[in-house]
């Protein structure tokens, strides 16, 4: 297969080039275009129409959350809609068969109300990204006719958070927090949250692209939850280090972290939610399309491998 990669520098992007450069010809589409070993060539968003025929489209390009929310709102439109709207345009004229779209769980629902977060939620994403991203995928869903008379495929998924070589975010501050041997502050926080390796997200595509899976809105998320103490227990035992969590008043890191908002400290309140809230994704519908038991990495393998990144 010949695969054309939106966004092929970027974390995301990087991995799966290592993952399908073997059985597959990539190209790449990004804002630079140094040199990537398995890419073939790489063009700038102004050249794209340059590019040559393709069978798969892997749009990731896109504008990330910004937590300390400096980025204007419009930005977000501007990448996460935009280029989506001027990409798969191109593909419904181009001779490619299946379009594969990260969109994220934050344009379903900031936060999970109920037990699970499933795709058949009514979206309410909260904030310029995920409405952007939720922007992006009515765009797609309303252009569905169209790639269905040309017997096209549009993937939507929707990744909780992502790890693995080279991420980057709250998963490297817990790791620096254990690596320097500072109490977690944290430990009176009990949570579950879904993670999605990547490895389990590069076999999907994989699957994706080899499978004749039926068009749709598709979560991806690990089997297993972990609870950031967990995850705190995980690295301190990956890197030898002694686990140290600190079981302080709820109530006293709540007002720690409200002050942290107003003096931009690490420990802000969009950080504490993050690192303590509940947000379970279920990846059943993804499972039965791919006809899995079980995706291929457990949780917590993903993660050692991870965090052995890091050092």
């Amino acid at each position: 297969m010949t695969i054309l990669i939106t966004g092929i520098h970027g974390f995301v992007g990087s991995n799966l080039v290592k993952a399908l450069k073997t059985n597959h010809t990539i190209y790449g589409l990004d804002i630079t275009t140094q040199n990537k070993e398995g890419v073939e060539m790489t063009f700038l968003w102004n050249e794209f129409h340059e590019i040559p025929n393709v069978d798969v489209v892997i749009h990731l390009a896109g504008k990330a959350h910004d937590t300390k929310n400096q980025t204007n709102a419009q930005v977000y439109f501007d990448i996460n809609t935009g280029l989506t709207e001027k990409i798969y345009d191109w593909f419904l004229k181009s001779s490619a068969t299946k379009f594969i779209f990260f969109s994220s769980v934050k344009a379903a629902a900031d936060k999970v109300i109920g037990d699970i977060l499933t795709e058949d939620i009514t979206p309410t994403p909260v904030g310029p990204y995920g409405e952007s991203k939720i922007a992006a995928e009515n765009f797609l869903l309303s252009q569905e006719p169209r790639a269905k008379s040309q017997d096209k495929k549009t993937y939507i998924l929707r990744p909780c958070m992502i790890h693995g070589p080279g991420n980057k975010g709250n998963l490297n501050l817990l790791y620096n927090v254990v690596k320097k041997g500072i109490p977690y502050p944290l430990g009176a926080f009990e949570n579950r949250r879904s993670f999605t390796s990547i490895d389990n997200l590069s076999f999907v595509i994989d699957q994706l692209i080899e499978k004749n899976i039926e068009s749709g809105i598709y979560n991806v998320a690990d089997d297993e939850t972990l609870s950031t103490n967990e995850l705190i227990s995980l690295i301190a035992q990956t890197t030898n280090k002694p686990n140290r969590i600190w079981n302080w008043n709820a109530g006293f890191i709540r007002l720690i972290a409200k002050v942290g908002t107003k003096l931009h400290l690490p420990l802000n309140e969009e950080r504490l939610q993050k690192l303590t809230e509940n947000y379970v994704v279920s990846n059943l519908k993804l499972k039965k399309a791919l006809k899995l038991d079980r995706m291929p990495v457990q949780a917590k393998d993903g993660f050692r491998k991870t965090i052995k990144s890091f050092e």
